[in-house]
């Protein structure tokens, strides 16, 4: 698989054509390495307190607490994120938003711009579609401010809503001092859609201590709910929110030919959403269903293969994580997902999207490859360590937020390292 191309550094934020330059952040390695930032406050602002975007400002706003930056998030309660960043020691604002743009948008800005005055940041980052609506809109430029998207809104909106999507994130890049991709296609896909700003592309990444290989012997010490299973039994994993976009129905619809090749084989979805219902009652007994979980590992560490049959993405955590746990993965050729694997795994490793044949397919073949599997899982490991390391992606976040504070410099401060 052919690697993204290096690109050229970023030049200094301006006016004309310097606004399209882009980086790709390659934090440097080895111990202390990477320069420290000025001290400064940061506020985090997101609308989904749960799920992969949340799990990802948790994994940032622990990197920067430990490194002694005061950091701040702003989000709705009723997820795991606030008592999360609580626990952290970090502040919490909560600020009541809908996930979507609706009539009370004019109040979900005006409640974040009195967030902004409490909390006195001198940067801000928001993180999704609605985040970088309402805080670009709060903000307008006054402080600078860091966007990153993690899917972009004309990506996940219908078709009536894509053009004014489209047409909003063309303009609110004025207000972003550097729009943040975690994938070189997050990136072409804002760039051909018009959007003209100082890109940096920051690879997701993930906690390597907490999601790593089980020891020696001991990876079929199963979650209970699978506790039962006979250990000649290949088991199957998916974890995600259960919605459209993660494509469980299409795994669904896949593994009636998979249970043709392997009859003793077990499913098991780790997650909730609103897609539970329809999926449970389509399931045959080989799938289970094992709800929200607080701590996806085991699920990883027990699993021969975990599958993430998305429809769409910008770089999904739970290849990554799966990867960490030393696990093999079969995942849909959607956005970010080829910049996620290894070099050479493609070949086994992606199917076509929304196809149930060559899901069933792929997922088959592995399970039937012992061999294999254990090849691919060993080398996920390694090339989580070395590119998608969550410390390598929060070093390279500090270096984005020195840059834009030395460019619109705001009184000093450290965004931390």
């Amino acid at each position: 698989m052919p690697r993204a191309p290096e690109l050229p550094p970023a030049l200094p934020s301006g006016e004309g054509p310097d606004r399209v330059r882009r980086t790709v952040q390659r934090p440097p390695s080895g111990p202390g390495a990477g320069p420290r930032a000025d001290r400064t406050v940061v506020l985090h602002v997101v609308q989904q307190a749960d799920g992969g975007m949340a799990r990802v400002v948790l994994d940032l706003v622990a990197h920067q607490v430990r490194g002694g930056t005061p950091v701040a998030v702003a989000c709705p309660g009723g997820g795991m994120l606030a008592d999360a960043v609580l626990a952290l020691g970090a502040g919490v604002h909560r600020w009541r938003a809908g996930k979507k743009p609706g009539p009370l948008l004019p109040h979900e800005v005006g409640q974040l711009s009195r967030i902004v005055g409490a909390a006195g940041p001198r940067l801000v980052h928001a993180h999704g579609p609605k985040a970088g609506l309402a805080a670009r809109l709060a903000l307008r430029g006054r402080i600078p401010t860091v966007f990153q998207p993690h899917v972009w809104s004309f990506g996940a909106a219908g078709t009536l809503l894509a053009g004014p999507a489209r047409r909003w994130e063309r303009y609110g890049a004025r207000w972003a001092d550097r729009i943040v991709c975690v994938s070189e296609t997050e990136r072409r896909k804002g760039a051909a859609a018009g959007v003209e700003a100082l890109w940096t592309v920051v690879p997701n990444g993930v906690d390597t201590e907490r999601f790593r290989p089980a020891a020696d012997g001991a990876r079929r010490n199963l979650p209970p709910l699978v506790a039962d299973l006979p250990a000649s039994a290949p088991l199957v994993v998916c974890v995600g929110r259960l919605c459209r976009q993660k494509g469980q129905d299409v795994l669904l619809a896949a593994w009636e030919q998979v249970l043709r090749r392997l009859p003793n084989a077990r499913l098991v979805l780790v997650g909730d959403g609103p897609g539970a219902d329809a999926l449970r009652a389509s399931a045959p007994a080989s799938v289970r269903f094992a709800g929200d979980q607080p701590d996806s590992a085991p699920w990883y560490r027990a699993a021969d293969l975990v599958v993430v049959p998305s429809r769409w993405e910008s770089m999904a955590l739970t290849p990554l994580e799966a990867m960490a746990c030393g696990r093999p993965v079969v995942v849909t050729d959607v956005a970010g997902t080829r910049e996620s694997l290894p070099p050479g795994h493609a070949l086994f490793c992606t199917t076509p999207p929304q196809d149930p044949y060559a899901l069933a397919t792929a997922v088959g073949d592995l399970l039937l490859n012992g061999p294999l599997r254990r090849t691919l899982g060993s080398q996920g490991r390694q090339h989580v360590l070395a590119t998608h390391d969550v410390r390598h992606s929060a070093s390279a976040i500090a270096n984005v937020y020195r840059e834009v504070s030395a460019a619109r410099p705001t009184g000093g401060g450290s965004t931390g390292d």
